[in-house]
């Protein structure tokens, strides 16, 4: 059977003209709508989730009353390592960049990828979090460069609880079309890990092998 025949029976298959010089005929069917399901889900009951979430995948979720509660928190898990911090808002609100051990401000690509190379920890905000798996959404820009959470072997997110979202769904309703906002949007699900050599599980291949994400209720 010619290659031609076999096109021919698709086009009679899906009931449009077939056959040289045949008009086309009618195009196919516009796709339907997407369909987007954003479950009800309290804003307790998204905390909780996604800091269950978090812990089984290996990773630490953490819960703070306020937000001097969560810079506690850090000193405390950073323990006098090293750390670069992004430029959020929340993470200066919550006194960390006032910690002896974390640099931030910086806007030079070269000396910030640098210093992410060297630092024990990267710390950052998180635009949204997934209550549903534990992830993060990163939109890198100026005051989240994608890097910080990224290159350092350890991350430490503080997310306020107004960021975290019921899952996917809901995130692509906010954002409709994520390159109008970003150039980047990464999404973290616990710590990096892989088994493509010999089916052994290895974490801290691809980016922190350590993950801590404190809610801010």
């Amino acid at each position: 059977m010619s290659r031609e025949d076999i096109l021919d029976r698709i086009r009679t298959g899906l009931g449009r003209a077939a056959g040289p010089g045949a008009s086309a005929g009618p195009g196919p069917p516009d796709p339907p709508p997407p369909r987007m399901r954003i479950p009800e889900v309290s804003r307790e009951s998204r905390i909780g989730s996604l800091l269950d979430r978090v812990n089984a995948l290996a990773g630490r979720g953490l819960r703070a009353a306020t937000c001097q509660e969560a810079g506690e928190m850090v000193r405390t898990i950073l323990g006098g390592r090293s750390a670069i911090a992004s430029n959020a808002p929340v993470v200066e609100d919550c006194g960390i960049l006032r910690l002896p051990t974390v640099r931030s401000g910086i806007t030079d690509r070269d000396q910030l990828r640098e210093l992410c190379a060297t630092a024990d920890v990267g710390i950052t905000s998180a635009d949204y979090a997934l209550a549903d798996t534990g992830t993060l959404v990163m939109l890198s820009g100026p005051t989240e460069a994608r890097m910080i959470s990224l290159l350092p072997p350890a991350h430490i997110a503080v997310v306020p609880a107004d960021r975290i979202l019921s899952g996917l769904d809901e995130l692509f309703s906010i954002l409709t079309n994520p390159a109008s906002v970003t150039s980047s949007m990464v999404l973290i699900t616990g710590p990096s890990r892989t088994a493509d050599i010999e089916q052994i599980l290895v974490r801290g291949v691809h980016g922190p092998g350590e993950i801590t994400v404190i809610a801010i209720t």
